[in-house]
């Protein structure tokens, strides 16, 4: 097997996880905000090793637009159109606010402009291109000052003629600019959602290509051959594809994350889990009932974009999330976060309370410091930032215990929004946390939500660099047919999977694999249904089930369904997968799980004797009961009083309620 790196680059630590010779090898290192790529490039020069392929989890798109800090971005839309969005769905999220704030559009009112075409419904055309017209709407792009373009015409998902007409300007002319097509990036009706999905991908285009142009160079000159990107589908896609539609990394990294839980999981015999992934930043959950759950559209920073994601459900609570009391006495934490730098208070620079300061004075951290002791707490200086704190407290250890019940129940609701709110039991479910943080929360949340059974990873700190080299190479296409589902012909598939094949090569090398398979999906909806659900069919003789399982699953997601009235297909998806065989890392056995020391951990306001036990001592078959710490290089587990944790053939802690 050759060598190969898994890299996720999170808000305070980027993590590695390196398979070699048969055996695994990981790393954590403090990210790097200011060129996320450097850390990469740090980490494999720390490894000293030269890996021959990179799977990388990124998160440069999606900061660039929390940030603000895309490219100045043009838009080209169909006359009468170039408003488009500012209006919007004119939706409301706050709807009792009386002076509610909507973010400025991502495309200044200058750099908005429109075209004479005009495409109908059913996709012939009205009106074509003046001659000479798309190149001098590109040149006045240009000459106000943008750096990429965004083209959207209205109806371009039923015919892209002319919309590639753009393109074919733009590469006669030499036009410096970042194009991104609608009919390319998301060929799906809706012309809100997909003119704001193609803005998306120019305003984060140019940031991302040359992310991509620096960190895959900065490999090549270290030896590395080949660098794949984690899409927000859970899948990868070669470095070509990432630059171009840059809108599909959007939840890159943590999809990646649910995957790798996923994986390790079902591994471990248990394909319903709940996913909790804590980082320095934000945690992130997903509900996977038997398969990764995805969905077609994604919201970042209000702004909405229609590609494909893994349903993950994100809060603004991590380690590095800021406890401050409000101008109302209210005790609030996150979603402000101390980040990589400073970080917070215990790592010795940052000056603002943290929850990961909170579980060093609760004495949760152990005693040694964290990365195997490498990386030392500053308990005295998490105090002292908990001075601010202390009113209404009977001490720092009260505050810090305030601070880390108000981060569980932050984490609880959003552990409800995938379970309960959806018609899912949570008693049914393992929660699995990983994250440099979740092992350390898992028992109280568990807790919370009746959960019977929690499985620890092996490697939870690093569980999203493991679940992006565990990635299958993916490219979708998707077709709007807007059909009664009895009208469907088969063919349709048998088209859209064409259409994929044709851009095989475009998508990735690898999808011109004799062994890509070809999946296909039906968005449905019951005819007059503003939305739809996302159905997969296996084959084209699935169409005959298609039916019974959307009544099953409208019954499951809103309670109800109606059997007797008539079903629409909206989309059509096809998807080539390419299967990534790579094997899920097993560590070796240790010599016996046995307690190192002895540390005052405080638990649900008791100050208790905890034995600390590091986590490479364990063998399948060991059992430590609660109160306990488990160390290891990439987070810390707590055994709360009432549990017992099982050391699992794969390395896992099988954590369960003591009898």
């Amino acid at each position: 097997m050759s060598t190969l790196l898994g890299v996720d680059v999170g808000g305070t630590f980027t993590d590695f996880l390196l398979w070699q010779d048969g055996a695994f090898r990981i790393h954590k290192r403090p990210s790097t905000p200011d060129d996320p790529g450097r850390a990469v490039i740090e980490g494999i020069e720390a490894l000293k090793v030269t890996p021959g392929l990179v799977v990388h989890g990124t998160t440069v798109a999606t900061n660039a637009i929390l940030q603000r800090r895309g490219a100045r971005t043009a838009l080209i839309t169909t006359a009468g159109f170039r408003d488009l969005l500012t209006i919007g769905r004119q939706v409301r999220p706050a709807i009792y606010d009386l002076e509610p704030e909507t973010p400025a559009p991502l495309v200044a009112p200058d750099l908005r402009f429109e075209c004479s075409a005009r495409i109908r419904p059913d996709g012939s055309i009205e009106a074509a291109l003046a001659p000479g017209e798309a190149a001098r709407l590109l040149a006045a792009a240009e000459a106000a000052g943008a750096e990429a373009v965004a083209v959207s015409l209205l109806f371009a998902y039923a015919n892209p003629e002319v919309e590639q007409g753009f393109a074919r300007a733009a590469a006669e002319g030499g036009h410096d600019v970042f194009l991104s097509l609608s009919s390319e990036v998301s060929p799906e009706y809706r012309e809100v959602e997909r003119t704001a999905t193609t803005a998306l991908n120019s305003y984060v285009g140019p940031v991302m290509s040359r992310y991509l142009a620096r960190l895959g160079e900065g490999l090549r000159e270290r030896g590395v051959r080949t660098l794949h990107v984690v899409q927000s589908d859970g899948g990868a896609a070669d470095v070509e594809r990432a630059s171009r539609r840059p809108v599909t990394t959007l939840l890159s990294g943590p999809s990646a994350g649910v995957l790798g839980a996923f994986e390790v999981a079902r591994a471990a015999g248990f394909e319903q889990i709940v996913t909790f992934d804590m980082g320095g930043t934000s945690t992130d959950v997903a509900l996977c009932d038997g398969h990764v759950p995805t969905r077609a559209d994604v919201v970042v920073g209000d702004f909405p974009a229609r590609t494909p994601v893994v349903d993950v459900h994100t809060v603004g609570a991590g380690g590095g999330s800021i406890a401050r009391i409000d101008m109302g006495g209210a005790l609030r934490v996150g979603p402000e976060s101390a980040g990589a730098d400073p970080g917070p208070a215990c790592y010795g620079a940052g000056e603002a309370f943290t929850v990961t300061d909170a579980q060093a004075l609760l004495g949760r951290l152990g005693a040694a410091g964290l990365l195997g002791g490498s990386m030392a707490l500053d308990v005295g200086r998490a105090r002292t930032a908990a001075a601010p704190l202390r009113e209404g407290f009977r001490d720092e250890v009260s505050a810090a215990e305030a601070v880390v019940a108000v981060t569980t129940a932050n984490m609880e609701r959003a552990l409800r929004v995938v379970s309960v709110q959806r018609g899912h039991d949570p008693r049914e479910f393992t929660l699995v946390p990983f994250g440099g943080a979740g092992p350390l929360h898992a028992c109280a949340l568990a807790d919370a939500l009746e959960m019977p059974r929690i499985l620890v990873p092996a490697m939870p700190g690093v569980l999203a660099a493991l679940g992006a080299v565990q990635a299958d190479l993916t490219a979708t296409r998707t077709r709007s047919v807007l059909l009664p589902l009895d009208l469907l012909d088969a063919s349709v598939l048998s088209e859209v999977g064409r259409a994929l094949r044709g851009v095989a090569g475009e998508a990735s090398a690898a999808l011109d694999d004799p062994a890509a398979e070809v999946t296909h999906a039906l968005d449905l909806r019951y005819a007059g249904q503003s939305y739809e659900l996302t159905v997969e069919v296996t084959s084209p003789s699935d169409l005959a089930l298609a039916a019974e399982a959307f009544h099953a699953l409208h019954e499951q997601r809103f309670a109800h369904s109606d059997r007797q009235a008539p079903i629409e297909v909206v989309n059509v998806r096809a998807v080539a997968r390419v299967r990534s065989h790579n094997p899920l890392p097993v560590p070796p056995p240790g010599a016996g799980a046995r307690p190192s020391a002895q540390t005052e951990v405080v638990v649900n306001g008791r100050s208790l004797s905890a034995a600390v036990y590091a986590r490479e001592g364990f063998r399948p078959g060991d059992r430590v009961p609660g109160p306990a710490i488990v160390t290891q290089l990439d987070t810390t587990t707590l055994v709360e009083p009432g549990w017992v944790a099982t050391c699992d053939p794969g390395g896992n802690l099988v954590l369960e309620r003591s009898r």
